[in-house]
Parts: C-alpha cells; structure tokens; sequence
C-alpha cells in the first residue's frame, strides 16, 4: 500500500488502494472470470515479485503482447509493482513490427499467449532482441510448453511460486508508467512516454466530467494497447468501480446482451463502433442502465450523435477530443449538444488550449489554427526520437512549461469551444483553395445509408488535386450522382468530389480509426 510517510502517488495505487478501500468488490468481470480487488491485486503482487526475482529492475521496460484478457490486466499492475514500465502492444502485432518495438524500447521481459511463442516467435524474438532476457508465456498449455527453454516462464506457474507480498515501492511520480506506441501509419511506430504523474492527472480529470463513482460499471471493448482503451481500465480502477472486458466488439448484439445482463453505466466508443450500432434494431435489450456514453479517436458525425441520443435518451453523450500525446485535451458538456452542434468541447479540467498560426500567433474566436495544449496531462515525449520529440513537444518561453503542438486544426467561437477543422497534413489544395476533408465528409453522412466515409485528395494535373470519397453504403439503391448533387446543394463548388467510390469497408486501425493511408 503507499507508504503512509509519503504523499506521492503511483499509478498501481489505483489497484492497490481499491483493494484496501474494497476488498471483496468485484473489479473485473472477463468472459466467465470474475476476480475481486484483492485477488487481482494478490495475482500482481506475485508476478510482480516473480518479474523482481527474475532480474527485472527500476525503470526496465516490459512488453506484454497479449488479447484483451485478465493476464494482461494483472501483467500491467505487476510490472508497475515491480518498479518498471509497462508496454502494451496489439496481440495482432506482425513479428517484424514487434521486434521493432521490443528493440526500440530495449525490452527486458515479454509477456505473451504460448501458442504464438511456440510457433517460433518466442525463439526468433530472443535471438533478435538482444536486451531480452525472458519470456512469461500464457494460456493452460503454457507449463509443458516451457520445458526445455532456459528463458521461457509459465504465468500461472509464477503466480503460485512467488509470495502475494507487496514489493517494495522505488518509484517517483516522475519515473515513465507506460509507453504506448502510435499506430505508425507514416512511419516506424513510437513511443510516447507517460509518467506517473501524467496518467494520474489525465485519470483523475476525466473522472472528474464524467462523474465516475465507485456504483459505474464501464464496459471496454477497445483494445487495451489502444490509449482509450486502456484508460478505462486505469480510471476504473482508480475510482473503485468494475470493468466488464470485452476482446472487441466483432458482434455487436453479445456486447448489448453483455450490457443489459452486467447492468453496464458507462460505454466507451469510437465512430466505426457507433455507426455498426445506429443501423440495429435495439428494442430487443434494455440498456437503461447506462448512463453515459464516450466516443473520441475521430470526432462523430452531427446527424450520428443526433441518432445515438434518439437510441439511448437516458445516457449522456461525451463528444470528446484527443490523442496520444496527452491523452485527452477536449470534452463537450452534454448540456451544450443542442447549442454548439460539431463542437468537440472545451479543455479537460486542470488544462488550457489555444490556437496558434504557422508563426506562433495567437489566434481569436473564427480563425482556424493549430490547437496548442497546456497541462500536467502533455506527456514526456517520444522514447529516444529527439527531433520528433522537439517538433511536437516544445517549451513555452514565459513559464518554462512543456507545451504539446498537436498539428490539428480547429477553430473557436466566441465563447471558448472548439470545432476541430481536421489534420494539418490531411488538408486538400484544390482550385487554390484549402479543403478540410472532414467538412466533406460531414455532409456525405448526412445521405441516409450511408455508413462509413472518407475523403482524400488525389493528384489532378488541372485542379492540383481532386477530392475523391470513399463510401461505404447500406443503401444499396445510393448513387454516384446522388451523393454529388447532395454535396453541390450543401457544399461550395470547389468542396465537390470528383470521384465518389462504393466500396464494402474501409480500411481501419486495430484503434478503430478509418486509415486513410491505404487509400488511393
């Protein structure tokens, strides 16, 4: 428990203090496994002690590569315990990227399901990473599949050798908590660094809008590699209440009966996740129970919030805004949903946001700038990438504070609340003028049917570049000349796609974003 001489708080408190304040409480509900606080706490505090055992040292980072499951849970409070840095990569990781990742961060340890280590990852892994020392495979087979490996370790074998004992804490609030890898569609993937104080700041000011106490129930569907989705478990944890984990939300009518059954409060989503559920017949579930519901990733659609009120009228809708860099920036209050249609909201409480020219000028309510962030939530920087690093994270010449250059365009209205316009490097030049993709396809899903959209812009040896949109339709009667003669009635000329392209999906992140890289 923390040490009662100190007021510094640590990121594993989350559990630990949960288990002390709520000892028989169920915290985690997964599948057909529900463990309480002070199980879940008693299964970290012999892992972590294992990991300790096994050389793992003050600020080692360790890689857990697993599902959304109770080992990667318990792996992530043992790893925190133990002194070091946790390290969540998707379980559907290619070997390639994964070894990249595991160098990049010097890996000491891996956590990671027996099946895929036995089919040659956990040899060709240890022989590529040389700062690995270990492996912790997973799974009911996992015993027998360490024999005859120095280096390969079985989790439940080390939760039943190893003391339930709380280590010893060495941490500072300021030793890294986490590095949580960005997807990397432009490039080699990094990691952004996370301190202790940084989780709980951003924790603890998300809790505080959406008023979480220890009565909620919070259902995740999103990958726990995925900083959303991660924080639900942290922020759960924290506040005391139960996490119903779910590995995806492939079928959207388990995950409602998972919801009517665990008498679920809060729903954490992104906009493809809410747009599968805007199509379906809902009146067969009763999801009274909850209370409210998040999206960010992408900023939804106006029409889709619209629906999504009219599906749960109970729940508060959260229009929110963030990215990795410092977790979340930007809530709407839903009291403003009828006032500021579009608006992702004002800063998270404890921060500020302003928008800046190219020059660093300050800009007023109307001008579209870059959105600038204040807070103790603007996270460390990229693990060992310098001059990525300067580019986004710059210090503020008056106060010494570091300050995070996000690269999304916004604009402000009068009274403080901002419209994200779109990315900086997304933005199209046609005819001489500049064209927020996001405008485009705001009005594309106004078109009944439509369920998916994405517009980018293509080289046009005339117009510079031409606005081409993909649609993903469940109107299988919709047009072409339909969704043109819809956005030339709702759009300046020069904002009129050339090209509109039907397509069956579009490609996405394992975060659930529409990735526009693969699009052409």
């Amino acid at each position: 428990m923390p040490d009662s001489s100190s007021d510094t708080v640590l990121v594993q408190d989350f559990l630990e203090v949960s288990a002390q304040r709520l000892p028989s409480k169920e915290a985690l509900v997964c599948g057909e496994r529900r463990l309480t606080y002070t199980e879940l706490n008693s299964k970290a505090n012999r892992l972590a002690n294992a990991l300790l055992s096994h050389g793992i040292k003050r600020n080692d980072r360790v890689v857990i590569c697993l599902k959304n499951c109770v080992e990667t849970v318990v792996g992530i409070f043992a790893i925190l315990k133990a002194g070091a840095t946790f390290v969540v990569v998707n379980h559907s990781t290619k070997e390639d990227k994964l070894a990249y990742i595991l160098n990049n961060c010097r890996a000491s340890a891996f956590l990671v399901e027996g099946g895929a280590a036995e089919k040659g990852l956990g040899a060709a892994l240890l022989q590529n990473v040389p700062s690995l020392r270990f492996l912790v495979l997973t799974g009911g087979m996992a015993a027998s599949q360490c024999t005859g490996h120095d280096r390969w370790l079985a989790f439940d074998t080390l939760l039943v050798e190893f003391p339930a004992i709380e280590p010893p804490r060495v941490n500072g609030d300021s030793d890294l908590a986490c590095l949580i890898y960005t997807s990397g569609t432009t490039g080699d993937p990094k990691g952004v660094m996370s301190d202790h104080s940084n989780v709980i700041f951003a924790a603890d000011s998300i809790i505080s809008y959406l008023k979480n106490t220890e009565s909620d129930i919070v259902i995740n569907v999103l990958p726990l590699s995925f900083d959303y989705g991660l924080y639900q478990l942290l922020m759960v944890f924290r506040f005391g209440g139960t996490l119903v984990l779910e590995q995806s939300f492939t079928y959207p009518a388990v995950i409602l009966q998972r919801i009517e059954q665990e008498r679920v409060t809060g729903f954490p989503g992104v906009p493809t996740i809410y747009a599968m559920l805007l199509p379906m017949d809902l009146s067969g579930f009763n999801l009274t129970s909850l209370r409210y519901l998040t999206n960010t990733a992408a900023s939804l659609p106006v029409n889709h919030i619209e629906k999504l009120r009219r599906k749960f009228p109970q729940a508060a809708v959260f229009s929110m805004y963030g990215l990795t860099e410092t977790k979340r920036t930007l809530y709407l209050p839903p009291a403003e949903l009828d006032r500021r249609p579009g608006s992702v909201g004002i800063p998270i409480p404890g921060t500020e946001a302003w928008l800046e020219d190219e020059q660093g000028r300050r800009l007023g309510p109307g001008e579209t700038g870059l959105l600038v962030v204040r807070g103790r939530h603007v996270m460390r920087g990229y693990w060992e990438a310098p001059e990525a690093t300067a580019k986004r994270f710059r210090t503020d010449p008056t106060t010494g504070e570091r300050l995070c250059h996000t690269g999304d365009l916004f604009r402000q209205d009068p009274d403080g609340f901002f419209y994200f316009v779109g990315r900086s490097d997304d933005i199209i030049k046609s005819r001489g003028e500049k064209i927020a993709p996001k405008e485009v396809e705001n009005i594309i899903y106004g078109l009944r049917g439509v369920h998916a959209v994405a517009v980018i812009g293509v080289p046009d040896p005339l117009l510079g570049q031409a606005i081409k949109a993909f649609v993903v339709a469940t109107d299988s009667t919709l047009t072409e000349k339909q969704v043109i003669a819809h956005c030339r009635a709702n759009l300046e000329d020069y904002m009129v796609p050339k090209v509109i392209v039907f397509c069956p999906e579009l490609p996405q992140t394992t975060s659930g974003k529409i990735k526009k890289t693969g699009l052409s």
